[in-house]
């Protein structure tokens, strides 16, 4: 990468981090949004993979006593049968009108969580699995499995702790399996790794200065900024969809 290059990944990198140690997730989709403006999908994908997987076993120590066990292995066992079908699908179906799909479905639950619309209780393990299942077809699908587990956990009375813990372990073992799959295709390279390695400062950077700032947030104020990020994906999200359609029908 030319210099130029190389400072404007280092803070997409930076940025995204910060939001990460904050909040356990929207490093990926963030930082690929960013970076794909001037770099090729498959040259980013990789490393970004590395990168979220590095800043999940960073953060890992601080947070293993809030992970949520049972609930991660039920979400484990839905995303394995649920990954198979997303693959099929990508495989079938235009990823853009899924992505308009995904973002609507989104927004349309941070409406019912922001009226103030939250479980009293734990869901059961078909609802867990059943979650699991439609984070696995999305990831197999669209890279994109996050919003359903961050709604999982956001909309139940487990508390901002354990939510943030439980996803910062859940995406370690589906970035680590995703790794796995783009190591199979070939698209795991050197040079990835090089650019991996280049970033990693700005996102322990930024990942500290994130995680720092959620041991001082207030719980209702973390909630609130949740939502707004889930917004703020959902929207990219859509945006993508809408420009692959605009795309496909020129």
């Amino acid at each position: 990468m030319s210099w130029g290059l190389a400072i404007y990944a280092m803070v997409c990198v930076f940025a995204a981090a910060i939001v990460r140690g904050y909040s356990g997730f929207g490093f990926s989709l963030l930082a690929i949004t960013s970076l794909s403006l001037l770099l090729p999908p498959a040259e980013i994908i990789p490393p970004i993979f590395m990168m979220e997987v590095a800043a999940s076993l960073s953060l890992l120590p601080g947070i293993w006593k809030n992970i949520h066990w049972r609930s991660l292995g039920l979400l484990g066992a839905g995303c394995l049968v649920g990954t198979p079908i997303g693959v099929w699908l990508l495989a079938s179906v235009p990823a853009a009108p899924m992505k308009i799909v995904l973002a609507s479905a989104v927004l349309i639950s941070v409406g019912f969580l922001w009226l103030g619309y939250t479980r009293k209780d734990m869901p059961g393990a078909a609802e867990t699995i059943a979650t699991g299942g439609i984070s696995g077809i999305l990831n197999g699908a669209l890279g994109i499995g996050g919003p359903p587990i961050v709604i999982f956990f956001f909309n139940s009375p487990a508390g901002v702790a354990i939510g943030r813990a439980s996803l910062i372990a859940f995406f370690i073992a589906t970035d680590t399996l995703a790794l796995g799959f783009l190591a199979a295709e070939g698209l795991v390279t050197s040079e990835g790794f090089t650019r991996f390695l280049a970033l990693v400062p700005a996102l322990l950077a930024g990942q500290w200065i994130g995680a720092r700032s959620f041991k001082t947030a207030d719980p209702d104020e973390f909630r609130r900024w949740i939502l707004i990020l889930l917004v703020a994906l959902a929207v990219l999200t859509g945006l993508q969809g809408a420009s692959g359609i605009l795309t496909r029908v020129r």
